[in-house]
C-alpha cells in the first residue's frame, strides 16, 4: 500500500504557513513518479470525485453586492496571477539543469495551470455568465494585475527568460512571487470559508501545492549556494532588486480596496459567520480592515525570512 505524503494529504496537510516554513522536499523528492503517484492520482482525484465535502457559495456571496465584488475580484486577480506563473515556468523548465528539476518544474507549470482554471472556473459558481467572466478578467488585468502582476512578471522574465538564469529565476518565483503571495492566500481561505466553502477548498488546494512548490525551490537554491558559495553576493542583489520593486508596487491599495469590499459584507453578513474564528480566540466578525492586511503582511515577512534563512541568504538586506 502506497503512503500518502502529508503535504499532498487533504486531511493532514499544514496550513500553508507552517509547511512553507518547516517543510523540506527536493527536486528527487517531487518528481513526475511523485507528482502523477500522489498530485493527480491522490489528491486530484479526492477533489474530483467528491470525497472532499463542497458545501457551495452561501445565497451572501452569490447575490450581488460587496462580498460578490470582493471574491470576483481576488479569483480574477489569482486567475491572472497563475496564468502569469505558468508561463514564466515554461523558462525554469527549458533551463533546468537536471532531470529532477526539469520534472518537478514541470509539474509546477501544470499545477499552476490547474490553479488559473480552477479561480476563474469558480466564478460560474457564483451565477457569473461566461461572457461576465470575460468582462471582469478583462477589467483586472487593465487595472490590478497591470500595476502589480505585470511588473513582477517583467522582472521575473528578464532573469529566467532574457537571462537564463536558472537559479535566479527560482528565487525570484520562490522568495518574491509564491513567498509573498502565498499567506495572502493563507487568510483568503480562512475567510471565505464560512462564507464560501467551495472558494475556501480552491485556495486549499492550491495552498498544498504551494507548500511544495516553495519547498521544493528552497531546496534548488540551497545546493546550488551549498555548492557555489561564491554566487551569493549575485543572488542578495536579486533579493534586493525584487525587494525594491516590491516596495514600489500598489499591492497594499489593491488589498485595502478588496477587504473594504469584504468588511461591507461582513457587516451585512455578521449573522450568518457568527462566532467562526479566523485565527483562534479571534472571531471574523470582530476583524477590522487593517488587522487582516497586517496579519497577511506579517505572515509573508515572516514566511520570507524563514525561507531565506533555509536558502542560506539570510542577511538580505530589507
Amino acid at each position: 500500500m502506497t503512503t500518502t505524503p502529508v503535504e499532498a494529504d487533504w486531511d493532514n496537510a499544514p496550513s500553508v504557513l507552517e509547511g512553507a516554513r518547516t517543510l523540506e522536499l527536493s527536486p528527487q523528492d517531487c518528481n513526475l513518479p511523485y507528482w502523477l503517484r500522489h498530485v493527480a492520482g491522490t489528491m486530484l482525484r479526492r477533489l474530483s470525485d467528491g470525497s472532499v465535502p463542497d458545501a457551495g457559495p452561501t445565497e451572501a456571496v452569490r447575490t450581488p453586492g460587496p462580498l460578490r465584488d470582493a471574491i470576483i475580484d481576488e479569483f480574477t486577480f489569482r486567475h491572472l496571477a497563475e496564468e502569469k506563473a505558468t508561463r514564466a515556468l515554461s523558462f525554469a523548465v527549458f533551463h533546468s539543469p537536471e532531470t529532477d528539476d526539469l520534472e518537478f518544474f514541470a509539474t509546477q507549470l501544470i499545477d499552476e495551470a490547474r490553479h488559473a482554471r480552477a479561480f476563474r472556473e469558480h466564478l460560474l459558481r457564483l451565477d457569473l455568465s461566461a461572457a461576465e467572466i470575460e468582462a471582469a478578467v478583462a477589467h483586472t488585468a487593465a487595472t490590478s494585475a497591470a500595476a502589480v502582476l505585470d511588473p513582477l512578471e517583467e522582472f521575473g522574465l528578464q532573469v529566467l527568460r532574457d537571462q537564463g538564469d536558472f537559479h535566479g529565476g527560482v528565487l525570484v518565483l520562490t522568495v518574491l512571487v509564491e513567498g509573498v503571495l502565498a499567506p495572502a492566500a493563507e487568510l483568503s481561505e480562512r475567510k471565505w470559508r464560512p462564507l464560501d466553502p467551495s472558494a475556501a477548498l480552491v485556495e486549499r488546494g492550491a495552498n498544498m501545492d504551494e507548500i511544495r512548490h516553495l519547498a521544493v525551490g528552497s531546496s534548488v537554491v540551497r545546493r546550488y549556494l551549498t555548492e557555489h558559495s561564491e554566487q551569493r553576493p549575485r543572488l542578495l542583489d536579486l533579493v534586493m532588486e525584487g525587494r525594491r520593486l516590491w516596495e514600489k508596487l500598489p499591492m497594499q491599495e489593491v488589498l485595502f480596496r478588496r477587504e473594504s469590499l469584504f468588511q461591507e459584507g461582513l457587516a451585512q453578513h455578521a449573522g450568518l459567520i457568527g462566532d467562526y474564528e479566523i485565527w483562534p480566540g479571534r472571531r471574523l466578525v470582530d476583524t477590522s480592515i487593517e488587522e487582516r492586511m497586517e496579519a497577511a503582511e506579517r505572515w509573508s515577512r515572516e514566511t520570507q525570512e524563514t525561507r531565506l534563512e533555509y536558502m542560506l541568504l539570510s542577511d538580505a538586506p530589507r
